[in-house]
This record gives C-alpha cells, sequence and structure tokens, in this order.
C-alpha cells in the first residue's frame, strides 16, 4: 500500500493519500484524505470573509437554543476541506529540495461542487475530508475527474457529502511541500 502524510505547522492538519498501486498515479478508486480540526480562529476568519454573522457560530446560548450542542462551525468553511485536498496534490511539482509551479498548464481546476449537509460540526471537532477518484477522462493534455467528496466527524460521523468534478494537468500525485 502507498502512503504518504504530513504535518501542517499548527499541528491540527494531516494529508493521507491511500491507494492499492504504488505508482503515484491517481487512478479510479483512489482516495485523497486530509484532517482538520477547525478552531474558534478559522470561524472567525470565515465569518470575516464571508460576512456571515450568524449568532449559531458564535454564541453558544443562541446554538443550543436553536437545538444544537454548541456553536457551529459554517458548513461552507468544513467543505472547502474538498478544493484544499485537489490543489494541494496537483497544482504544484516538486524536484530535489525545491518546489516549482507548474508553468506549462494551469494547476487543478474546479468545475463543480454537490453538497448535502448530513450532520452538524462544532468548534473542535475533528474533521476528516475525503475525495474519492470515481472516474476519470483523458481529454487533450488534461484529466476530467469526477469525485466522490466526504467528510466524517472523528472518522465515522458522515457530516458532508456530495460529488464534485475537477480538471486535473495530470495524474501524477504530488507531495506539496507548504504542508511538510
Amino acid at each position: 500500500m502507498f502512503g504518504r502524510s504530513s504535518v501542517l505547522a499548527k499541528g491540527s492538519l494531516f494529508r493521507y493519500f491511500s491507494s492499492s498501486s504504488s505508482s503515484g498515479v491517481l487512478k479510479i478508486g483512489d482516495i485523497l484524505r486530509q484532517t482538520r480540526t477547525f478552531s474558534n480562529d478559522d470561524v472567525g476568519r470565515y465569518s470575516k470573509l464571508s460576512h456571515d454573522v450568524n449568532p449559531l457560530h458564535f454564541d453558544s446560548g443562541s446554538a443550543r437554543a436553536a437545538g444544537f450542542e454548541d456553536r457551529l462551525v459554517h458548513g461552507l468553511l468544513v467543505a472547502s476541506l474538498f478544493p484544499w485536498i485537489i490543489s494541494s496534490h496537483f497544482n504544484e511539482k516538486t524536484v530535489g529540495k525545491g518546489t516549482i509551479v507548474l508553468d506549462d498548464q494551469p494547476g487543478a481546476i474546479y468545475v463543480s461542487q454537490s453538497l448535502h449537509f448530513r450532520s452538524p460540526v462544532y468548534v473542535g471537532d475533528e474533521i476528516v475530508g475525503e475525495v474519492k477518484a470515481i472516474s476519470i477522462k483523458q481529454s487533450k493534455k488534461r484529466y476530467m475527474a469526477k469525485l466522490s467528496t466526504k467528510c466524517f466527524k472523528n472518522g465515522e460521523l458522515l457530516v458532508l457529502d456530495g460529488e464534485a468534478m475537477a480538471i486535473l494537468p495530470t495524474l501524477a500525485l504530488e507531495h506539496d511541500s507548504r504542508r511538510s
């Protein structure tokens, strides 16, 4: 089994690739994973960018009054794991000790994403984002990949799922040096 992982600077983020192949090339059935624990700071920064100031994200009392256990992480912030997983594997190429951006073609291009929110995510929950290749078609020098997308709380409870389409410049899985 082929395996890769790296720890990010804050220590709460991990990247995994699992495959039945040791070739380092994306194939149907391959799964790319990212683990993230969303913090108060993450929710605050996302709220500032999105202008979503719903009290369910900031006030425990409001969240409990609405029937939740505690403050919620924005659903689209959780879903942001999917493009991150894809871009971290297909936008850069590592050569020796240096990293170069693929300059002869764009990196991964996110084409579409459907989302179904299944269960709430609370600040501090460990979330595993998973992207699974379900079909890959070559078109000229690029690849159109249909991907199953899922997020799990504590590795078990499905909290978010859907499908994505992405145009990939290559099927070679590259190490993202920014996250090691």
